[in-house]
């Protein structure tokens, strides 16, 4: 296991709060619209794909012979969570491609079901981008739920180790979370279970020492050929402690990013958009044109 590289810069920041952007009418050539625009956006076309996402006519290159696929966190959708990520990796040449699983068709909430479930609705997902392309295996990329418990669960239970090369997980949930203490203090009161009864068993299933956890982390973090990414940010709020997002294993490399540029403040809303981040995860799916993150103010929320 690996964590992170020496740090880029420990001077600190202060910056104006930013405007909101419109969502552009190219998006792959111009900025994306923030995180919560991107959400709002998605409200009213809450299947819809982000840009650059699911061209199912797109052939892999020499350069990038596995299709991307990403996938979102808790909560959240394709549209919402990749405005940013996806127009960047179709513009390096990948062929991408953005799933949407664990809710009601026409449903921008997504993310909410049972995680077994939703880890064997991306297998099925794989399969078809595999179909699709040719491509023998693909490299998948996620935020939260979908950098985490979800597709390590296809992984290791839903035959994925023989179709995924990498994973890069984007404050991925791996370990479970206590939500700042919020988990143990509703596990006191007995509101786990009605809590999952009203949202969906995804947020139960993803606090620190639910059955979930416990059959996914026996036996080890990773399975045996498929390389794993973990950017972290000390900063996350949801995903607590930070250190819970951290995997251990022979094929693990754990990035703090606060170790490479002390002025990236992200959270865990914002971190699938920060410009920081989203260079890790060029860098991870290929090394070999790996380039160091410019270190820069990224705050939170806003990024």
């Amino acid at each position: 296991m690996r964590l992170s590289v020496p740090r880029l810069t420990t001077a600190a920041g202060v910056a104006a709060l930013v405007a909101a952007f419109l969502i552009p009418a190219q998006p792959a050539a111009a900025d994306p619209p923030g995180v919560l625009a991107a959400y709002a956006a998605s409200l009213a076309m809450p299947e819809a794909s982000p840009p650059g996402a699911n061209d199912w006519s797109c052939v892999p290159s020499a350069a990038h012979p596995r299709p991307v696929v990403l996938i979102h966190g808790t909560a959240e959708n394709a549209y919402a969570n990749w405005q940013a990520l996806s127009p960047k990796l179709k513009l390096a040449g990948y062929c991408v491609f953005a799933v949407n699983f664990g809710a009601t068709t026409g449903n921008a909430v997504k993310g909410m079901g049972d995680i077994p479930t939703s880890a064997a609705a991306l297998g099925a997902f794989v399969d078809q981008v595999r179909t699709s392309t040719g491509a023998a295996k693909v490299d998948l990329v996620g935020h939260s739920q979908g950098g985490g418990i979800m597709p390590r669960w296809y992984l290791k239970f839903n035959g994925g180790a023989a179709k995924v090369n990498r994973l890069v997980g984007i404050s991925p949930s791996n370990h479970g979370t206590n939500v700042l203490g919020l988990t143990y203090v509703l596990s006191a009161l007995q509101l786990m279970n009605p809590l999952g009864t009203f949202t969906g068993p995804a947020l139960a299933q993803q606090a620190a020492g639910s059955d979930t956890n416990a059959i996914l982390d026996s036996g080890g973090d990773t399975v045996a050929g498929v390389a794993y990414t973990t950017i972290v940010s000390q900063y996350d709020e949801v995903v607590t402690p930070y250190q819970n997002q951290y995997l251990s294993g022979p094929s693990v490399t754990n990035i703090l990013l606060q170790n490479l540029c002390a002025l990236d403040l992200v959270d865990h809303l914002g971190s699938a958009y920060d410009p920081i981040a989203i260079r890790l995860v060029l860098n991870a799916l290929d090394p070999s044109t790996a380039v160091a993150p410019v270190c820069q103010l990224v705050l939170p929320v806003l990024s």
